[in-house]
């Protein structure tokens, strides 16, 4: 699996490099102000967005940029703080309270930029009255079990905060606020990346309402309390305070996507991109992915192999079970190793853009059709390991993880299958 496992650490490497910080703000650099310049930033990878901002801006700086633990870089001018993900913290508080002074005070000739990007959401926890962190955490506990794709969990998460939903953005005014975004959701919607603090979205509390249900999602009843009263309306997009902004998508799921295409063509391998926006249950995501490579393998349709077929998108994971650890790429690719079960010539990597899967230190992990048959002679069985939930302890068995640490940067989940044939 050597020669394969290098191939693909080499896509997943220029995908990643296609999303280059300081690469993706060159071209997005707005003009500077009359007056003073403020940078707002908050994701996994808004350290890394700020020190390249720092590099690139002509002129003075302040502000504050919030990321996860273990991710901040030094910057010379702007603040870094460090909070919890994917369940909020105190710092958490302490960090929105940060973003909210930093931009207090501005007029109408000062300019904010806010550098955004995946992970906001659960780093800045900002409980609007009446409800408390712990309020927050369990929120979020709630919609990180319930299997919803992304964009209905910030669509719920903005009707019960005070700075997501575009409220940040407002609380900037009347100064101009460009937003340059790194998206990480599927369709690359600016307002749905890190719940659009400083983007607002047409979705209300009604809508959300019904989300919660359609997806019989368990949120407390003081939550939803909440989000029925008139103190959960987020601005809407035609609200006047947004009229003088700009937001700007620079690096997406897609231009990653290509960018490792170009580089399997390059390298001999025929590429084709599924979709940049796939969304689901990550095992039925990997069953489906399997079939597609067991029938290239058996009938050399829908492609002829060599192939590799490159996907992105966010897929969730529905806890059935304590105990076990991991994320949704590793689950992906469990599902995906257990379908492919004995079938040679098939070599997969999935892994998240950011460097970490889940709660753990890898980005993800390699299959082959191996993978199975290894895990069973080490004791484990990948149907029993996918019952509670341990991707992450199955792959850990064979050997299997991939962890490239922390990249500065998140476009989402990367996938590779190469089918070699047989």
């Amino acid at each position: 699996m050597s020669d394969a496992t290098t191939f693909l650490t080499g896509l997943f490497e220029t995908a990643v490099a296609a999303a280059d910080p300081e690469q993706a703000l060159r071209a997005a650099l707005p003009d500077r102000p009359e007056g003073r310049t403020v940078v707002i930033g908050l994701g996994k990878g808004a350290a890394q967005l700020a020190r390249a901002f720092e590099t690139l801006w002509d002129g003075p700086l302040e502000g504050v940029v919030v990321t996860r633990y273990g991710y901040a870089v030094p910057c010379a001018q702007l603040r870094v703080m460090e909070a919890a993900h994917p369940v909020p913290d105190a710092a958490g508080l302490e960090a929105s309270a940060a973003l909210f002074e930093a931009v207090s005070g501005l007029t109408e000739k000062d300019l904010v930029v806010a550098l955004v990007c995946g992970g906001g959401s659960a780093l800045l926890p900002a409980p609007p009255e009446g409800l408390t962190l712990a309020d927050e955490q369990a929120l979020n506990e709630a919609l990180l079990a319930s299997g919803a794709p992304i964009g209905v969990m910030n669509a719920i998460r903005k009707h019960a905060s005070r700075i997501k939903g575009g409220r940040l953005a407002a609380a900037c005014g009347p100064a101009k606020v460009v937003s340059l975004v790194v998206s990480d959701v599927p369709g690359d919607d600016p307002a749905q990346v890190a719940s659009g603090p400083t983007v607002p979205d047409a979705v209300d509390a009604g809508a959300a309402l019904a989300m919660v249900e359609a997806w019989n999602i368990a949120l407390p009843e003081n939550i939803l309390a909440h989000m029925r009263s008139a103190a959960a309306a987020a601005p809407a997009p035609d609200d006047p305070c947004f009229a003088r902004n700009e937001v700007h998508v620079i690096a997406s799921a897609r231009l990653s996507l290509e960018a490792a295409a170009a580089k399997a063509e390059a390298a001999g391998i025929p590429a084709v991109i599924l979709s940049d926006a796939m969304e689901g249950e990550a095992r039925d995501v990997g069953r489906v992915h399997a079939a597609m490579a067991r029938e290239v393998v058996a009938r050399g349709r829908p492609f002829t192999a060599p192939v590799v077929m490159l996907s992105g998108g966010e897929t969730t994971v529905t806890l059935r079970g304590k105990g076990g650890r991991g994320g949704r790429n590793t689950e992906f690719l469990l599902a995906f190793a257990h379908a492919i079960d004995g079938v040679e010539g098939i070599h997969a990597l999935a892994a998240d853009t950011d460097g970490i899967d889940g709660t753990e230190d890898n980005a993800g992990a390699f299959a082959d059709g191996s993978s199975a048959a290894r895990l069973r002679a080490a004791g484990g069985d990948a149907m029993a390991a996918l019952s509670r939930n341990d991707a992450w302890g199955a792959f850990d068995a064979i050997g299997d993880l991939f962890a490239p640490g922390p990249t500065g940067t998140n476009v989402n989940d990367f996938r590779a299958v190469l089918i070699k044939g047989v």
